[in-house]
């Protein structure tokens, strides 16, 4: 498949892109994540797990029986201010409107200007907030994050023993007295299947710049996971399924 097509026809799918289609369609509709004419801001970092959800969404919208749209939302962290480049294609290839643009969000993450909290902290509190100022300026009613299965997993681990409470990511929360919803479409696919997919769609998967590329409290966490897990592929695979019910049950949408 090549062009456009490719994030339209779901019979020419492979087996990864059907998992990331499927499972994303069957949380979405069980936490109530779109509504009719839901306008739908898809933040897109570059990475695999952004580019494969805006692929992923790009076909959901086909197939749920109301209008919804999309924008891709990016804000380049200033690192690269040129990486971000085959967004501009993809976005065109797609037919999707789209806002990019380039931040001084990572370099003033490791300035004096930042002095309390660690530089991911603080960069991702800049992107987020603009985020949601873009939300505002745009009318769109959902933002969209990537977030997939092994970040659940990683944050509820994060949140046990760094913060000494119970808690994961949700799968849609509400946001500016109901004026914006975030949603999360992947969260229940693993890590493994979104890779997968990305390269069958031939997705524009850009590296990270950032000096702390690798070396966050959530890439710790997940190296606590990957030691649990080690040598029984079951754990993981218990774990995933554990802690997707367990978030399924807090957010289950009662419509």
């Amino acid at each position: 498949m090549t062009g456009a097509t490719r994030f339209l026809r779901t019979r020419d799918l492979g087996y990864a892109q059907r998992t990331c289609v499927a499972k994303a369609g069957k949380l979405m509709m069980r936490t109530g994540q779109l509504a009719p004419k839901a306008r739908v801001g898809v933040a897109v970092s570059g990475g695999v797990d952004s580019l494969v959800m805006l692929a992923v969404l790009a076909i959901r919208r086909r197939i749920v029986p109301f209008p919804v749209e999309l924008m891709l939302l990016h804000l380049n962290p200033g690192f690269d201010k040129e990486n971000h480049l085959p967004l501009v294609d993809l976005a065109a290839e797609m037919g999707l409107a789209a806002h990019i643009e380039v931040t001084d969000f990572g370099p003033r993450a490791f300035s004096e200007e930042n002095k309390k909290n660690s530089p991911c902290f603080y960069c991702a509190w800049l992107r987020r907030k603009r985020l949601f100022d873009l939300c505002a300026a745009y009318g769109l009613t959902h933002l969209a994050f990537g977030h997939n299965a092994d970040d659940l997993a990683a944050t509820f681990f994060l949140n046990m023993f760094q913060n000494g409470r119970v808690d994961g990511l949700s799968c849609r929360e509400s946001f500016f007295h109901g004026r914006l919803t975030v949603i999360r479409p992947l969260l229940l696919v693993d890590k493994k299947s979104i890779i997968r997919a990305a390269k069958a769609w031939e997705l524009p998967v850009f590296a990270n710049p950032c000096p702390m590329a690798g070396k966050s409290m959530r890439h710790e966490a997940e190296g606590w996971i990957a030691g649990i897990c080690a040598g029984d592929k079951k754990r993981a695979v218990n774990l995933e399924h554990a802690l997707g019910r367990w978030q399924l049950d807090k957010d289950a949408w009662p419509g």
